[in-house]
């Protein structure tokens, strides 16, 4: 018997039979690897347990406390629906069904319209595929076998996808039905053990509004039950803290049935969106940026010349004036390159920073709208560098100690993401290489850990994307920095340098908030409304307990404003307990309320909205308190 030998990923290596499976090799090495076992990975590529080895390589176990684990039983949990969603309702076409970020969907053509009250029968049918414990197998089917077997089943939507394949189609059967997948999976259904179905929404086929509209179920799986039962109440927390909820509440931002995914932002929505603007000011100029304006709309040539005509047209809003086609902006850089370009530059003059709060518009698909979170009308705390190329790991640097202090004023904690070419990607391999080396380079010197997404970077450039962590456990991909040797070139940009000839300089785009308008909404959910007192639209509530003290918080309130406090005075008619319970409802930090007794001591008397009645303070000491509050931008 011919004998293999597997390196495994601490480095030892053990041989086994030619043949031998994943699943026979992970028992080989412990009883309790082979019960934990999901998948494996071979020579970088993951495989069923029932794979035969029959080379030497490099194998790693995966097992169901790893995220390559939890990936591919949630995909089995995704068959596992499509299958009882057929059986309930025979002659259901399936399209695709994949995992994404905690959870999975399917998306079905079918006559009956789905509702969250069919979700509870198709958990049911679930649970009887999980009890029969099908076993979960793979096959390879050649182009004509596999066209075959779904135009027997009349799946249209397969057929789509296997067009023009000509290599080994791979489709895995359970029980009475089989799809289309590339695996791996779970080896039996009866390996499920915890999962729940959350939603049903309308998804049009291959994301074209073109196409139908298929129905799409969302659901969530889990090793655990306890793991199961802790996203729940994350998700319960969540949709407290929904921002589209609270906003409402607050009366920060509305968006209107006359312009669907382009919000209103009101009175109370503007003071936060301002004091996070005059923040971001205030920090680029203290990091040496330049703030701009670059216009709305240009003209089309300039998107082709740039190569987002290319790439991104259908995302993009078009208009024409005197006989000339115009594009709406859907991003900020071409705008900048024609900023650097209104003069010639030396290399003296370089780095040069400009910062633009940026308006832009994206065509998005109505049915990914949602709040603030996804919107076609977006401000883009924008900014692209222009420096000489020995010049570009210490204004990386810069902008990754930018992104940390911002995000630590907010308390979030983050994590990296380095981002690789794309296959849609301008330019050649050497650019990409060397543009890729000098951000990891960077990170390195940083000290900071990374995650790799291969192809995942921008179409002129590779990127280090920022994850926020709010207090959920939710992360939400907001900073990023993308370094671009691409554009320079397509637009011949140039600088003098020592030696009196010119010279390419390197491109750097970034945001830190990424866009305002979903930042907000991010911080909103953050908080749950409570913003630190520092970004409250209504730092302070004024609350006199009778009309004859009106006169005396009015005093108070032209010394709050003095010192640029902001503050609200209840005047109505209505008992003490009711105005400050209204008051914390509406999250405004401080309370201050006055009777006669203040009025006559000079004093007000301090409520806090989490920590009640903090007593008697007179009216410095609390202007002394609150002001070091806001310039420290300290956190509740």
């Amino acid at each position: 018997m011919e004998l293999i030998k597997l390196t495994l990923p601490n480095g030892d290596i053990i041989e086994v039979t030619s043949g031998t499976t994943i699943a026979e090799a992970a028992a080989s090495l412990s009883g309790r690897l082979a019960k934990d076992a999901v998948c494996g990975r071979f020579n970088g590529e993951l495989k069923d347990l029932s794979y035969r080895l029959t080379e030497n390589g490099k194998l790693e176990i995966v097992t169901t406390d790893s995220p390559d684990g939890v990936d591919v039983m949630r995909h089995t949990v995704s068959h596992v629906m499509a299958q009882a969603v057929q059986r309930l309702w025979p002659g259901t076409k399936l399209a695709i069904g994949p995992t994404i970020q905690d959870g999975f969907y399917y998306d079905f053509d079918m006559e009956h319209t789905l509702s969250s009250d069919d979700l509870e029968k198709i958990e049911a049918e679930m649970a009887k595929i999980i009890a029969e414990d099908y076993e979960i197998t793979r096959e390879e089917l050649a182009p004509e076998a596999a066209r075959a077997l779904f135009e027997s089943q009349n799946a249209t939507y397969k057929l789509e996808l296997i067009e023009g394949l000509d290599e080994q189609i791979s489709v895995y059967r359970q029980g009475e039905f089989v799809d289309l997948c590339r695996g791996p999976h779970l080896p039996s259904t009866g390996r499920i053990k915890a999962f729940k179905l959350l939603s049903v929404a309308g998804a049009y086929w291959r994301g074209d509004s073109r196409n139908k509209m298929l129905q799409r179920v969302y659901g969530t799986a889990f090793f655990k039950k306890s793991q199961l039962d802790e996203y729940l109440k994350r998700l319960e927390e969540a949709a407290k803290r929904d921002h589209r909820k609270i906003g409402r509440e607050l009366d920060l931002f509305s968006i209107v049935d006359e312009g669907p995914g382009f919000p209103f932002f009101h009175p109370k929505g503007m003071v936060l969106r301002n004091v996070l603007e005059n923040f971001w000011r205030e920090e680029h100029i203290k990091r040496g940026y330049s703030e701009v304006k670059t216009p709305i709309m240009l003209r089309e040539e300039l998107w082709h010349r740039s190569g987002h005509w290319d790439h991104y047209k259908d995302n993009m809003y078009f208009s024409e004036i005197e006989n000339q086609r115009y594009a709406v902006k859907p991003m900020n850089c071409p705008g900048g390159i024609l900023m650097y370009q209104r003069k010639i530059h030396s290399y003296r003059d370089l780095p040069i920073r400009m910062g633009e709060l940026g308006l832009v518009h994206r065509h998005e698909l109505s049915g990914t709208l949602h709040g603030l979170m996804r919107v076609r009308s977006f401000t883009q705390d924008d900014a692209h560098i222009f420096m000489r190329p020995d010049q570009v790991e210490a204004e990386i640097i810069g902008v990754i100690d930018l992104i940390d202090y911002v995000y630590k004023i907010f308390g979030f904690p983050y994590h990296v993401e380095l981002s690789t070419k794309p296959k849609n990607a301008m330019g050649d391999d050497a650019i990409w290489d060397m543009a890729t080396d000098a951000l990891r380079k960077a990170l390195e010197n940083k000290g900071l850990e990374y995650k790799v997404n291969e192809g995942d970077g921008a179409f002129y450039g590779p990127k280090i994307d920022f994850h926020l962590q709010d207090c959920v456990g939710r992360t939400w991909q907001c900073a990023t920095i993308q370094l671009d040797f691409l554009l320079p070139e397509r637009f011949d940009l140039y600088y003098i340098g020592e030696d009196g000839q010119k010279h390419r300089p390197v491109m750097l785009h970034r945001v830190v908030f990424g866009a305002l308008e979903r930042f907000i909404a991010i911080l909103t959910e953050h908080f749950a409304g409570a913003f630190p007192t520092w970004l409250a639209p209504v730092q302070v509530m004024l609350i006199p307990v009778a009309e004859d003290h009106l006169p005396y918080a009015r005093e108070i309130a032209a010394k709050l404003s003095e010192f640029g406090i902001r503050y609200e005075i209840d005047e109505r008619n209505e008992k003490i307990g009711r105005k400050i319970r209204e008051a914390q409802l509406q999250q405004i930090p401080y309370m201050l309320v006055v009777g006669t007794n203040e009025m006559n001591e000079g004093t007000v008397a301090v409520r806090h909205r989490r920590q009640g009645d903090l007593g008697k303070f007179g009216l410095e000491r609390f202007i002394e308190q609150i002001t070091s509050e806001i310039k420290e931008k300290k956190l509740d």
